[in-house]
């Protein structure tokens, strides 16, 4: 069975936007994502809203900017769960919408690689209530924004974790891999 994993950055006092959906105190999303890593997934999940900030990397701009990263983006298959279809606009989308889990948990099910789910808080807690995310992948930044939405706003319920691997990194930025506990 694939392996789900959230990859999400924070801020040092829990949030992982600030007022306004301001992201911009955050500054190790590529140094902490590995190029090893990358080779171990074929597909990117996103809601709806991550979704739309991601298709900056189907640009001209981004290319220019980040070549290799622009390349993973556009090469990789891209599901969307969003609460109606809509056309995506970006080359290799797939859009899910109806039962998100149930889909979720058939493409788990499915032969292929790693699926990474990129922010995308909403459906991340979605899916931790049905117990389809195996690994969390946060990024805790040294920057405290005050405000904003907290990690994993909206769980019901408390959700166990263990952590599993630590990293630091030279901007001050720590990884923290966390798996459900009992798995």
């Amino acid at each position: 069975m694939r392996k789900i994993f959230l990859f999400m950055n924070v801020s040092l006092d829990g949030y992982f936007e600030g007022p306004g959906h301001d992201i911009s105190g955050f500054k190790t999303d590529f140094e902490a994502f590995s190029s090893q890593q990358s080779q171990e997934i074929d597909t990117l999940l996103f809601g709806r809203k991550t979704y739309e900030m991601m298709k900056f990397w189907s640009t001209p701009q981004a290319e220019e900017a980040a070549p290799e990263i622009a390349k993973f983006m556009n090469e990789k298959l891209k599901i969307v769960a969003s609460h109606e279809p809509f056309e995506p606009g970006w080359n290799n989308v797939r859009v899910i919408s109806g039962d998100v889990a149930g889909a979720v948990k058939k493409l788990k099910e499915q032969s292929g690689k790693n699926i990474i789910m990129f922010g995308s808080n909403t459906l991340c807690v979605s899916l931790m209530q049905e117990g389809l995310v195996d690994e969390f992948q946060i990024v805790v930044n040294p920057v405290a924004f005050g405000e904003g939405t907290p990690l994993f706003n909206g769980l019901p319920k408390k959700a166990e974790l263990t952590l599993a691997e630590t990293r630091r990194f030279k901007s001050g930025a720590i990884l923290l891999t966390y798996q459900p506990a009992g798995r």
